[in-house]
């Protein structure tokens, strides 16, 4: 028998028929990453229903030293949750930890396991008054402890900030089996290291997040949604302060959009209208909030743009008179990827720098891509006010089926090479993953490459938490992890 056989047996005996399958046609659709870039192979998929469940599947397979793949919806971005083709690792799924253990509108919080659904999550908070202010495209697939293992973005950051933001406790089980018992949202706590935030955004690369305590906030009573033509990135950012300045409590959403991506959507998904007469280069897409009881935001909002188009920020604009047509505009949003994928093939990146210095870098950053890399055609959209942009090259009208492969590596390097140089990051909310780890290596700074490489090595010295992902392999420093494995 050999050690991987001796690990299957004891953790079919601790978890039962519901939790250890090694089916093919049970594990194969989990094996490829959402996008269908990459696709893996496991050696079985393990379910655990419990935190307890999960504190043994990670003691056995410390002691067999099998590296674990930790997966919750599979929407990651960039292959983070795809175990790698050697065949090695065990799947481990927390989607039946799907229990919302308690929610109080209270206190504001909701205490959820790490396989709870974001929409419903969303859904419970309603029920209750209140509201989860995190959403993204994934949000009927997406789980909380994804989300939180990637320090999720989404459109609501502006306001609300990312998922670390929204963390208050963590229950987590480390790389030795060990619990790591957290989730009381303690407001101080000055007990040295922070091992929450450490684990959020981590990738699954340092432990399993079991359950999470997080922050709800007052549900909405009414929002005001705006969609505003403006000639250029600069004057959308100029557009975001004046808002600011008088409705910093209400603005939700600021969502940057040029022609070319309003193009493809009307272009490719069908249903969707023009939301203004003429077509404009650029285009921002504006949410207003107000909660129960409070005044609806439409007045503050219309008044606002008053005043931007007084200060020749805005070029035309049109206000939702009703929710049908505030969902018909956030659709617009919501469906450039899906236009964008029916359009073609598209180097897409996911890169931030200073939300001052954004504007420019759009401008400067899609000519330089253009001039170098002819026929390509950049669509940069997204979360202007946060200084995060989707900044994605699409390849050439001739181009032939090969390009992603032969052409788009070399535009992902110059992109990035352009976004390093500009101060900022090539990872805004998607995360490494597979797909950007050659290139964090290549880019980051040696400091922080050293420093999660030593807390890497500190909390998981045998290398088997989510291996290939996020942090760069030490320069041969450490044995390989193929050899070290599933010896008889």
């Amino acid at each position: 028998m050999t050690g991987a056989d001796d690990l299957l047996e004891k953790l079919a005996a601790a978890l039962g028929p519901k939790g250890l399958t090694r089916d093919p046609a049970d594990l194969s659709p989990w094996l490829e990453d959402w996008r269908k870039r990459y696709r893996g192979a496991a050696l079985a998929m393990a379910s655990p229903a419990s935190t307890q469940e999960v504190v043994q599947i990670l003691k056995l397979c410390s002691a067999a030293n099998v590296p674990i793949v930790p997966q919750g919806g599979n929407t990651s971005m960039v292959a983070g949750a795809t175990p790698c083709e050697e065949g090695r690792s065990l799947l481990l799924s927390m989607r039946r930890m799907n229990r919302i253990r308690s929610l109080s509108a209270q206190s504001n919080s909701a205490v959820c396991e790490a396989g709870v659904v974001l929409s419903h999550l969303h859904e419970a908070a309603e029920g209750e008054g209140r509201r989860f202010p995190l959403t993204l495209g994934a949000r009927g697939t997406a789980t909380i402890g994804g989300l939180i293992s990637t320090n999720a973005g989404g459109t609501q950051v502006l306001r609300f900030g990312t998922m670390r933001g929204l963390v208050q406790g963590l229950e987590a089980v480390l790389p030795d089996g060990t619990l790591f018992e957290g989730l009381t949202p303690l407001k101080k706590d000055n007990r040295g290291y922070d091992v929450r935030q450490l684990l959020i955004g981590a990738e699954g690369t340092l432990g399993i997040v079991t359950a999470a305590n997080l922050k709800l906030v007052p549900a909405i009573g009414s929002r005001s949604v705006a969609w505003v033509g403006v000639s250029s990135p600069t004057k959308a950012l100029e557009l975001l302060h004046l808002l600011s300045a008088g409705m910093a409590n209400s603005i939700e959403g600021f969502e940057l959009v040029p022609r070319s991506a309003l193009e493809l959507v009307l272009a490719h998904v069908p249903g969707t209208r023009q939301p203004l007469e003429a077509m404009h280069e650029w285009n921002v897409l504006i949410e207003a909030t107000a909660p129960v009881a409070a005044p609806s935001p439409e007045e503050a909002l219309s008044a606002a743009l008053g005043s931007a188009f007084a200060a020749g920020l805005a070029e035309d604009a049109a206000i939702a008179p009703n929710e049908a047509q505030a969902g018909a505009f956030w659709r617009i949003r919501d469906s450039i990827s899906e236009a964008e994928h029916k359009d073609g093939p598209a180097a897409k990146h996911d890169l931030s720098v200073e939300v001052a210095a954004m504007p420019g870098f759009i401008v400067e950053a899609t000519a330089a891509v253009e001039r170098r890399f002819p026929g390509s055609r950049v669509i940069a959209f997204g979360h202007l006010g946060d200084g995060n942009v989707h900044f994605n090259v699409r390849a050439p009208q001739d181009a032939g089926p090969d390009w992603l492969r032969d052409e788009a590596p070399a535009v992902t390097r110059y992109v990035h090479d352009l976004v390093v140089a500009a101060g900022g990051s090539i990872s805004a909310e998607h995360g490494i993953g597979q797909m950007r780890l050659s290139e964090l290596h290549r880019l980051a700074d040696p400091a922080r490459l050293g420093v999660m490489r030593a807390i890497k090595n500190a909390l998981d010295p045998k290398g088997i938490m989510n291996p290939g992902k996020l942090v760069p392999p030490f320069d041969g420093a450490q044995e390989s992890l193929a050899e070290a494995t599933l010896q008889p």
